[in-house]
């Protein structure tokens, strides 16, 4: 999740715990097989100048998290397992190549073969080529939604936000004080993927070629400066939280967070606190 522009935390569900990060911290608390609460600190290195400027920050940080996101979920899975069966980066390295060619295949490729099959031209290619891509997201993460393992990853999610929400109303870390925050948060991973198809799709609609493979070049290549305005949006969608046109903008975002957060129980929510604590303290 994007970091608030003022309190400055912001954070994930890993495997049976939660990652919270300032721009200077990291921590990684999971829950293990025995009840316990194990925590991971990290000072983090801070991002040059020029990957700060405006629209050129959403593709730096998207590509910092998405590391640090990695390798504290990598972390968080070792936890879980005895130590002749841990993750090697090896193996790490091959799990996330043949993931992110399953998503372009799955988010770019079928949504365009779709979109040209159907012959639509213009506009109306842009428009059902986002249609489609937006039903595969949110039909890809209903379904997973019934597994065990992602349903308390969700979970955990929830119990991250709530926590953040907390925090950011400056009130004491407990969990009777988290409960009473909702699981949706404005800046979520969720509500900047669903900026990111939307926004695609105005974009998309400037660009037009004869030939097949240049569209289709074009949509990869503009991922980066979609996935900047992207993140601005959802900057001033956390700072103006009472705005009107801010809320219609990331609604759809915060409908779909409905799916990937779950309400949390109350072990959950004391391990999201503990992440928190060691960032802000």
């Amino acid at each position: 999740m994007p970091e608030p522009h003022g309190l400055d935390i912001g954070g994930q569900a890993v495997i049976e715990g939660v990652m919270i990060k300032n721009r200077q911290k990291l921590a990684v608390a999971v829950r293990l097989e025995n009840g316990q609460i194990k925590v991971k600190k990290e000072h983090l290195k801070t991002l040059p100048k020029f990957f700060k400027l405006p629209f050129v920050r959403g593709s730096a940080t998207l590509i910092h998290i998405f590391i640090i996101g990695i390798r504290a979920l990598m972390w968080s899975a070792n936890q879980q397992m005895n130590e002749d069966e841990e993750l090697t980066t090896r193996e790490l390295v091959g799990i996330l190549i043949v993931s992110l060619g399953f998503g372009m295949l799955f988010f770019v490729g079928i949504p365009f073969v779709v979109s040209s099959v159907v012959g639509a031209m213009g506009l109306w290619f842009n428009v059902l080529e986002g249609a489609v891509r937006v039903a595969l997201f949110v039909g890809y993460i209903y379904a997973i939604s019934f597994m065990k393992d992602i349903h308390r990853m969700f979970q955990y999610h929830g119990a991250e936000h709530m926590a953040v929400h907390c925090h950011e109303a400056k009130l004491e870390l407990t969990v009777d004080n988290v409960r009473k925050f909702s699981p949706v948060h404005p800046r979520c991973g969720t509500s900047f993927i669903m900026l990111v198809l939307a926004i695609s799709i105005i974009m998309f609609t400037f660009i037009h070629s004869p030939f097949w493979y240049v569209n289709l070049i074009w949509r990869i290549a503009l991922v980066p400066v979609v996935a900047g305005i992207a993140y601005e949006i959802l900057r001033l969608g956390g700072r103006f939280k009472q705005s009107k046109i801010m809320n219609i903008i990331i609604a759809p975002g915060k409908w779909v967070q409905k799916i990937t957060t779950q309400q949390p129980d109350d072990s959950m929510i004391e391990v999201a606190i503990v992440a928190v604590k060691k960032v802000v303290e």
